[in-house]
This record gives C-alpha cells, sequence and structure tokens, in this order.
C-alpha cells in the first residue's frame, strides 16, 4: 500500500490510541497536519477499511460545540498500520 508521510503520521496516531475513538481536531494535533490534509485521508481509509466512523452521540446543545464524527482503527487497520509502519527504516517517522 502506497503512504504519504502525512498518512503514515495519522497510522501511528490510531495506534498509539487504539483503546478509544479519536475525532479530527484531535488527530491534527497529534499527527501535526492540517485539516485539509487530514479529512481526506479519514475518507480514503475509510474507504479502505482502515477506519470506521459515526457521529457521537452527545446532545450538541448540552456539550456547548457541534457534534463530533469519530473516528476508529479496524482490526484490517490495525494490521495494515502496524505492517507498513513496522517496515520504515532510518527513522523515516518520529
Amino acid at each position: 500500500m502506497k503512504m504519504s508521510q502525512s498518512g503514515l503520521l495519522v497510522l501511528k496516531v490510531f495506534l498509539e490510541h487504539a483503546s478509544a475513538p479519536i475525532y479530527g481536531y484531535t488527530l491534527m494535533q497529534a499527527a501535526g497536519i492540517s485539516s485539509g490534509t487530514l479529512y481526506p485521508l479519514l475518507a480514503r481509509f475509510e474507504a479502505e477499511g482502515l477506519l470506521t466512523s459515526a457521529w457521537e452521540t452527545s446532545d450538541p446543545a448540552k456539550a456547548g460545540r457541534p457534534r463530533r464524527r469519530l473516528y476508529r482503527m479496524t482490526a484490517h487497520g490495525t494490521r495494515v498500520a502496524t505492517e507498513v509502519l513496522s517496515q520504515l527504516r532510518g527513522g523515516v517517522l518520529v
């Protein structure tokens, strides 16, 4: 699977937070990428079966903010991410 540096960063964040769903802003901060880079990656990863997503169930009025879309890595995504990241050599990804 061909993967950009940004894609690798996003996969790394998902592996580091595998136990909980993550929303976009957290991913942007953790991976250090912009929304214009992140959201196309998330859409591609979801289409490839690496991620699933769903809207959070909390009431936006009670939360005092818009609903968040939560992303979670699938078992297939975990296998792919682990494989792709393990193939890196020479400290390409910090």
